[in-house]
């Protein structure tokens, strides 16, 4: 097995996960790191053992680094696109955090890189690789469900609930982060739908920012929070599925909880990251069609398989179809957008007008 040499951008909260998650398969290291924060990288590189001469503070040197086969960067939304652009240049692999970029020009242009060359990627849409939500695509897949009529999506986290007194960061900051819940959670309940269930059509959409002013102990005063606390938007997919969604950061006793519930002519599934394992089908009795059968199933294992290994089995060649590229993170990026100007013009947003729209008024600047 061909050794994969690694290097790491961001030493943020979930560098240590990544590192852990590295440490359990074959024929993967980590080689080099970078970060703003020299301390930061000279703290992870003592650990594993890092040359100093592959600690880097910028993301350009170290993908430009002749020790490293593939790039895995967990940073804040503002930098995704140049470091993303960067490795399509140098014909690196890279595997990037969610959203795909801060804004859906930064998209556009990334995706046409890639279309013009082509390089291994993957979009960290983490929740594909939930065991009882790929167990749930395979079921709409064979048709266990017959037509799917609806679909219930919900992301809710309660962090930024006032008892918690959250401080300002980076995600209350559209500077740095786009959006707020719709981008940070938003984006993973958009790819769970693509992947289940096929492509948005048209979005109408509401947002709104509960906590407009948080305490900013770098600045010593109250800053301004200047993106959304929740979204909620209606959608029609796959051209006639109907979907709900909502997603909020101030949603009290919620831990991590996204939930889907898929209803079809045949049945209905239940699933939520939360309870990976398991999945609920209710479907009609075999014998009494009338009468309605619950079932909670055991996900079987052949479900269960890790982003991380997935990313890097592609990088040895070896591509499953559902792994979330470039062009996924493009997709997505463009559904983020056509909710957001859903929401703010108080109109309902056709993909495909949207799509033209911008086709039109890029030609236009040429």
């Amino acid at each position: 097995m061909k050794e994969i040499r690694v290097g790491m951008i961001g030493m943020g909260g979930m560098a240590n996960s990544h590192m852990e998650n590295m440490s359990r398969l074959e024929g993967v290291r980590i080689t080099a790191l970078c970060d703003s924060a020299s301390e930061a990288v000279n703290r992870a590189g003592d650990k594993l053992g890092i040359p100093a001469a592959r600690r880097f503070e910028q993301y350009s040197d170290l993908i430009a680094c002749d020790e490293v086969d593939a790039v895995l960067s967990i940073t804040p939304n503002n930098v995704h696109f140049g470091i993303v652009k960067c490795c399509l240049q140098q014909g690196k692999a890279i595997m990037t955090e969610k959203p795909f970029t801060r804004t859906y020009e930064e998209a556009c242009e990334l995706n046409q890189l890639y279309l013009a060359n082509p390089i291994p990627s993957m979009v960290g849409f983490s929740y594909r690789y939930v065991p009882s939500f790929r167990y749930a695509r395979d079921l709409i897949k064979q048709g266990k469900l017959g037509q799917i009529r609806h679909v219930f999506v919900q992301y809710l986290q309660s962090w930024g609930v006032p008892v918690y007194d959250t401080p300002m960061n980076w995600r209350y900051r559209s500077e740095i982060t786009g959006t707020g819940a719709l981008a940070d959670l938003g984006s993973h309940m958009v790819d769970v739908a693509r992947f289940m269930i096929g492509e948005f059509d048209e979005v109408s959409a509401h947002m709104k920012t509960f906590i407009t002013n948080r305490r900013d102990p770098a600045a010593g005063a109250e800053g301004t929070v200047d993106v959304d606390d929740f979204t909620g938007f209606l959608a029609t997919l796959d051209s006639q599925v109907t979907g709900v969604f909502q997603t909020s950061r101030n949603a009290y006793g919620s831990g991590n909880q996204l939930e889907l519930t898929i209803y079809g002519e045949l049945g209905t599934i239940l699933v939520g990251c939360e309870r990976g394992n398991e999945l609920i089908w209710i479907h009609p009795n075999e014998e009494h069609q009338a009468s309605v059968v619950t079932e909670v199933q055991k996900v079987p294992s052949k479900y269960e398989l890790t982003q991380m290994q997935d990313f890097f089995d592609m990088v040895r060649g070896h591509v499953r179809e559902e792994l979330p590229t470039i062009v996924d993170g493009y997709a997505n990026q463009e559904v983020l957008e056509a909710i957001y100007q859903a929401a703010i013009n108080k109109r309902t947003v056709s993909l495909e007008q949207f799509r033209s729209n911008h086709l039109a008024a890029a030609g236009g600047e040429r």
